[in-house]
């Protein structure tokens, strides 16, 4: 595999921009289709408006029948960030807004698998609710939504993964997926549909004159929607990135739920400076660490808290939960790495346009993690498996821009329908469970469809960048402008330089990260870089390109003993 770097096409910068913004962000903009201020506007009156989505009027009626029914309201969420974060929402909402009765209920993923099965419906039956609500599932639940009906249970289901080529028959269904959806952001989170809803359900309940005096408005719960619309790395279309920043900007000044300040707090991230990596990098993976190796129920019971010392003790027990996630995943990336060393040799003569790994041994929460880090290694899409059983295997795949790894999927089960018991996801993340005898009869399908998707999209190995930048724009004065002017996301994203250095000295710090000391290849400047998850934690050293090299980086800072100064954060370092 040889990368190649691309920079993004050289853009005047939009002469509708502030001019006094800093030129280096200017072009960066105007590379991303940015041609005016207006385009930046990130307002709340600059969201697609909320009746704009399919059926969510609807489902505002369903719940504000239910709340004067005054009958059980059962959130049925998701045991990831994105779910646990719908499924607070909610909750918070409903219980504010006089509903006589909300819980939640969230499957545990290792006895009862993804979504609304009729064995989570069997057991939220045992609590007699009137209505269940899905977030971030239920859309291909069609067995448990009809086990539901069937039971006299009203089902409520929303969500933004694509649908099967039958939906469930629910008594309303909000997903902006849905065929014949005419809503303006396909790219919602399950978060950003359930905040549409309750958005709705507000609205219909205020005009009713049934709101209680001190009911929580839909906006104060944007903080909750910017974390789980960043752990979901859904793109960053324009309405994305309005809620986002919205949600962080509550966070910043500190009107944020107990349980994001508490995490933020284990994660020593400052809410003062916090932007949407801060979130997707520190806070969402402590968070769904509960989801990967127990239950989510501890992740939601933290952002339902209204108690910041109760919260803290949540966020303790999440930070644990994730340490331990840690270590489970290196030593299983260690052996995925093993496995996939023959790939990487130039000599073996071995290609794999998709990558399925399997050991007997993989903890089920945490093969989507090792799919991810090998994906970023190979530039493939992978799908790490994991037993559920004896005769199961259930997959967490990961895909790479251009291939649309749920649509590949159904492409596979289409060809051979005996082949995929069953699948689900989205573009760039999806599941797939199948008899374990059937693994290399499906590894073979799955790499023969990706080298048709690798067909039509071309080279998956080009960076692009923005450029290079000159020796007096590396400085501090761009990193901070670079800083504050995302939320950058996919989609939307954040910028990267590329450039040719010379090393002046390197070494391993916390095992696997490189820190290096560089310089322009004629000796002028001196900076500090760092290139995380470098090593891959056999070596005790990593060997260096002689000479200059080519770094491909992001611009940030660090502070040391009280002193800020600049840090390169090195993406790929290829020989120059």
């Amino acid at each position: 595999m040889t990368l190649t770097i691309v920079r993004r096409p050289p853009s005047l910068p939009a002469p509708l921009l502030d001019p006094q913004m800093h030129p280096v962000l200017q072009r960066v903009y105007a590379a991303r289709g940015v041609r005016s201020s207006q385009d930046l506007a990130l307002s709340m009156q600059q969201l697609l408006a909320v009746g704009t989505l399919g059926q969510v009027e609807a489902a505002a009626e369903l719940l504000c029948r239910h709340r004067q029914g005054g009958g059980l309201v059962l959130i049925i969420g998701d045991f990831d960030a994105d779910g646990a974060t719908s499924t607070a929402l909610f909750v918070r909402a409903l219980r504010s807004w006089g509903f006589a009765a909300v819980d939640f209920l969230v499957p545990n993923r290792f006895e009862y698998g993804y979504g609304l099965t009729p064995e989570i419906v069997a057991l939220a039956a045992l609590q007699r609710p009137a209505l269940i609500v899905t977030v971030d599932n239920g859309i291909s639940s069609n067995a448990g939504v009809a086990a539901a009906r069937a039971a006299g249970i009203d089902v409520l289901v929303t969500d933004h993964h694509l649908p099967g080529h039958e939906l469930p028959r629910a008594n309303v269904i909000v997903n902006p997926n849905v065929p014949g959806s005419t809503f303006g952001s396909r790219a919602l989170a399950g978060v950003g549909v359930a905040f549409y809803v309750i958005a709705a359900t507000r609205r219909r309940l205020a005009a009713t004159g049934l709101l209680p005096a001190d009911a929580l408005m839909a906006a104060e719960l944007l903080d909750l929607v910017a974390l789980g619309t960043i752990a979901d790395v859904v793109p960053f279309d324009a309405n994305n990135r309005i809620l986002v920043s919205q949600g962080l900007a509550r966070i910043r000044a500190g009107r944020c739920v107990p349980g994001i300040t508490a995490l933020l707090e284990v994660a020593r991230r400052s809410a003062a400076t916090l932007v949407a990596s801060d979130l997707g990098f520190a806070v969402a993976p402590r968070l769904n660490a509960a989801g990967r190796l127990t239950d989510m129920s501890i992740g939601i019971r933290c952002l339902l808290s209204d108690e910041l010392a109760e919260a803290r003790a949540a966020a303790q027990e999440l930070d644990a939960l994730n340490t331990e996630r840690r270590q489970i995943e290196a030593r299983m990336q260690l052996e995925a790495l093993s496995a996939i060393r023959v790939l990487r040799d130039p000599g073996s003569g071995v290609t794999r346009a998709g990558v399925c790994l399997f050991d007997a041994a993989w903890h089920q929460g945490v093969v989507g993690l090792v799919a991810s880090r090998i994906k970023e290694r190979l530039r493939r899409p992978v799908i790490a498996f994991a037993r559920i059983d004896a005769a199961t295997l259930r997959g967490s795949a990961r895909s790479i821009p251009g291939i649309h790894v749920r649509d590949l999927l159904d492409s596979i089960a289409v060809r051979d329908p005996q082949l995929i018991q069953k699948f689900g996801g989205h573009a760039m993340a999806a599941g797939v469970t199948l008899e374990s005898v059937r693994l290399d009869q499906f590894a073979s399908a799955f790499d023969a469809e990706c080298s048709r998707a690798l067909a039509r999209l071309g080279s998956p190995d080009v960076i692009e960048t923005d450029g290079e930048l000159a020796m007096e724009e590396l400085a501090l004065p761009l990193a901070a402008a670079l800083r504050a002017g995302g939320p950058w996301g996919p989609g939307f994203p954040e910028p990267l330089f590329d450039g040719v250095f010379r090393i002046q000295s390197a070494r391993l710090v916390g095992e696997r990260h490189l820190k290096l000391g560089l310089c322009a290849p004629e000796g002028r400047g001196q900076f500090d870089a760092i290139a995380f998850n470098y090593s891959d934690g056999v070596e005790q050293s990593v060997a260096l390109p002689a000479g200059p090299v080519r770094l491909v980086y992001r611009l940030d800072s660090n502070e040391y003993m009280g002193e800020r100064r600049l840090q390169f954060v090195i993406e790929h370092l290829l020989p120059a």
